[in-house]
């Protein structure tokens, strides 16, 4: 590396934050100073690189091309040398760890297990964020994300967990025990959708109903959705793995399923993880290997 060529680390912080917070005034206060040096400082460093990083002819202003690829980059290089630094030096080892996971798989596969973590590790703490949204994985904030799909999120390393199928749901007391031919057959009744996701209407428009069931959708948290789909209030869509347990003791029935090739996720930031995050990540491989339901008989 040529460090006479490389741009000033101030400026690159100062980029770095502005990019992170989404104005000059946040990343000043995020530096403690001000937004005037923050303006500098990206100057600074569209001179020396010769490329401009913001377009500023637009309102609000925003990154162009080149300031996105330099951002994510920034996001990369600075988080591993947080993560590495607090690995060497143990900092945050009393740091609960963060974990963000949907209200499905909090409720119906990690909550009944937390008694074994806490019998093993009574001196980690957990915070838990059951939240569809999907979190940044930044030093200091979400150490762990549970989540579904193919294990391709770049930038960040996947490793499988538990694979589930896809199912859509209801209560014999809604559907008694007919057979539905298609999806359209089911387009009359209500429909549920765990908040903060497009799982049904998705996967209606998928099976050619893009004008929705005409009956309505009501849209809850999942560990809401999977209830209401009990008691016969809609239809639900989920992945197999949280329904297993209903469909055993007949309060939910299968109307159709897919096996889309996908599975659920341990998502972490690449580089070292700090020794409890280790110990959460080992605790949850045992605890698929043990009994994938996660469920006391």
């Amino acid at each position: 590396m040529d460090w006479h060529e490389f741009p000033p680390l101030t400026a690159l912080r100062a980029f770095h934050a502005y990019a992170n917070k989404g104005s000059v005034e946040k990343a000043g206060q995020a530096l403690s100073v001000s937004h005037a040096a923050i303006s500098q400082q990206i100057r600074t460093l569209e001179s020396h690189l010769n490329i401009p990083l913001l377009d500023r002819t637009s309102r609000p202003m925003r990154m162009t091309d080149a300031g996105e690829a330099l951002s994510k980059s920034l996001t990369m290089g600075f988080g591993e040398i947080a993560r590495c630094i607090e690995t060497l030096t143990d900092q945050g080892s009393e740091r609960p760890i963060q974990i963000s996971v949907t209200p499905s798989f909090a409720s119906s596969w990690l909550m009944p297990r937390l008694p074994s973590w806490r019998e093993k590790h009574p001196d980690i703490s957990l915070m838990i964020d059951p939240s569809p949204r999907i979190h940044k994985l930044e030093p200091g904030g979400i150490d762990i994300a549970i989540r579904y799909g193919n294990g391709d999120w770049p930038g960040l390393e996947a490793e499988p967990l538990i694979a589930s199928p896809i199912v859509v749901v209801a209560a014999p007391s809604l559907v008694g025990n007919r057979t539905f031919e298609t999806p359209e057959d089911l387009r009359h009744l209500h429909w549920l959708q765990e908040l903060g996701t497009s799982e049904t209407t998705t996967w209606l428009a998928q099976s050619g109903i893009t004008e929705g069931p005409s009956a309505g959708l009501t849209n809850l948290p999942g560990h809401l959705m999977l209830e209401a789909a009990r008691q016969g209030q809609g239809i639900a869509i989920a992945a197999k793995l949280f329904v297993e347990q209903d469909l055993k003791a007949g309060r939910l029935r299968v109307l159709f399923e897919h096996d889309l090739g996908k599975s659920y996720h341990i998502v972490t930031r690449p580089g070292p993880l700090r020794p409890a995050v280790k110990s959460l990540c080992h605790w949850l491989r045992r605890q698929v290997k043990s009994d994938p339901l996660g469920f006391k008989s």
